[in-house]
């Protein structure tokens, strides 16, 4: 049976194979009962958290989820459509077993998932993903379970998840004055962000706060932020934000509308926190696709940084192993750790915002802290992801291109763990020579495979 869980939970198209009911529920009833043979956190009948994005395909993926829930002996409260990291937040402060979300994060409104999170408010670690599918059935051999069980309403809890965003905002200062685009991603953001940002004082364009069930990371938000920075420039904003579908993840446009990705946010966060000497360690996790120009200039500025494989729960599980205070990705999915176990797009715009009110100027000013380096990534649409290591020829040519960059430069190649693609990404020194070779691997990939380049 091919792995189901991804670098970031079961992800698919909602009705086929793994997301069809009774896997969904089989899946469900294998985590909770894992969950219990750990050890439940009262002596009740032990609770699960659970909540949705805006996808249309989320609240009969959350009624297969209570099924499963139940089964195992389960009480399940349903949040309702909140961030991601709601969940997480919310999970160990209610007592609850484990928390779940349904959601497909960036990915287009077709697709949908399922993700957990430990009574702590981590994202389960691979070994138990693994004993999750060890237990379940071979696909399409999974039944559905007997209807009936409903999840009890916990639509109120998330005032409270509210409350903390507020409460890591410093009391001494406040937005008036700003003008922010905020684009939400038609996603679970739409109802909580703009609002806050209103209630701290500034003044707000809402962009992407209208989800209808399909149109959630459509044309919007973090990986889709052009409407965002043609607003801030027709606006004339002091800056935007945008978020991805689970508000996970957040990046920025300065008043010129040029955006601010992941590491832009971790360079001002790393030299902010390092400043006052809450910058554990003197150390920042980044992930392998961050800009090799970023990982220079925290080193000349005595910010050491440690390089993990792309994926928060490598990000978290590195800040946890050496007790640090920031990591995250290029992507804008950042870790605040004294704040939260896991990346939070809502709380990461707010301490962005936090840090450049305390330093001021205008944002373009962190834009220009450090020179990247010329990178580029391609995503290769994939049928089937055959093994890197078993394509001697396609490894040949990258070492071939290694060489010619002469230490000035990178390439990785790795399969998402989300999507069906194979992300290339070289840095050099000159952008025409890295797209020449990044095309070079792509036919070489697809000669060796036998596979037919395609489209999602």
């Amino acid at each position: 049976m091919p792995h189901l869980f991804g670098t970031d939970g079961v992800r698919g198209i909602p009705g086929r194979y793994p997301l069809d009911e009774g896997t969904v529920a089989e899946i469900a009833e294998a985590a909770a009962r894992m969950f219990l043979a750990r050890g439940s956190r009262n002596g009740a009948q032990p609770v699960v958290l659970m909540g949705r994005d805006t996808r249309g395909s989320g609240p009969a993926l959350g009624r297969w989820l209570v099924e499963g829930f139940a089964a195992a002996g389960c009480r399940t409260l349903d949040l309702g459509v909140v961030p991601t990291p709601a969940v997480a937040y919310l999970t160990p402060r209610m007592g609850a077993l484990c928390g779940s979300m349904v959601s497909a994060s960036h990915n287009p409104a077709k697709f949908n998932g399922v993700k957990f999170f430990t009574g702590d408010g981590t994202k389960m670690s691979l070994e138990f993903e693994e004993k999750v599918e060890q237990g379940l059935s071979p696909e399409g051999k999974a039944r559905p379970r007997r209807r009936g069980a409903c999840a009890e309403d916990a639509g109120a809890l998330v005032r409270r998840y509210e409350d903390f965003l507020r409460s890591t905002f410093p009391a001494s200062r406040d937005l008036t004055g700003l003008r922010i685009v905020v684009d939400c991603a038609n996603g679970a953001a739409a109802r909580i962000a703009p609002p806050l940002f209103v209630g701290l004082g500034a003044q707000v364009l809402m962009l992407g706060c209208a989800p209808d069930g399909r149109n959630i990371n459509s044309g919007c938000g973090a990986l889709s932020p052009q409407r965002m920075q043609a607003a801030v420039r027709r606006w004339r904003a002091d800056c935007g934000v945008c978020f991805d579908g689970d508000a996970d993840r957040a990046i920025f446009a300065d008043e010129k509308g040029r955006l601010l990705d992941g590491d832009n946010l971790l360079c001002l966060a790393a030299l902010q926190l390092h400043r006052h000497g809450l910058l554990r360690a003197d150390k920042v996790v980044l992930t392998i696709m961050s800009n090799f120009g970023l990982i220079k200039f925290l080193e000349r500025r005595g910010i050491s940084v440690v390089s993990v494989p792309v994926g928060d729960r490598n990000v978290t599980e590195a800040i946890d192993a050496e007790d640090l205070s920031l990591g995250g990705e290029a992507s804008g999915h950042i870790i605040f750790r004294a704040c939260a176990s896991t990346g939070d797009g809502i709380l990461t715009a707010l301490q962005t915002l936090a840090a450049w009110r305390e330093s001021g100027g205008r944002l373009s000013a962190y834009r220009k802290a450090y020179r990247p380096m010329p990178q580029l990534i391609k995503n290769l649409a994939v049928d089937r992801k055959s093994p890197l290591e078993r394509l001697p020829r396609l490894k040949a040519l990258v070492g071939r291109c290694e060489r010619a960059l002469r230490g000035e430069g990178r390439i990785i190649l790795r399969y998402s763990g989300t999507e069906p693609l194979l992300r290339i990404m070289i840095e050099g020194p000159s952008r025409p020579r890295i797209a020449t070779m990044a095309r070079q691997l792509a036919d070489a990939y697809f000669d060796e495979t036998g596979q037919q380049e395609s489209t999602l």
